[in-house]
């Protein structure tokens, strides 16, 4: 992202943890529905993806689940929202 790179950022956080802020640039699909909407939001499962959450437990999970999916190139983030805001990465609300 440094670089000017523009991957499919996905926040799986809950609707009220959207609404507080997120990761500049990022959309929402909520845990709970994001094995039933993704294919919809991202078809390509080449696309490289990368989900965060709070901390990156559910980004985890929902990473193991779109991979069993087949898609390809999705990761969790290291560290999450927290870690993000921590970092100084840019934000938005």
């Amino acid at each position: 992202m440094k670089k000017g790179e523009k991957p499919n950022l996905v926040d799986v956080r809950e609707d009220s943890e959207w609404a507080k802020g997120r990761i500049a640039g990022a959309r929402h699909l909520g845990k709970g529905v994001i094995e039933r909407d993704i294919e919809a939001a991202i078809p390509d499962k080449s696309a490289e993806i990368i989900l965060y959450c709070g901390g990156g437990f559910r980004s985890a999970l929902a990473a193991d689940n779109l991979q069993k999916m087949g898609y390809r190139g999705v990761v969790s983030m290291d560290g999450g929202w927290r870690g993000w805001v921590d970092a100084g990465g840019p934000v938005e609300k």
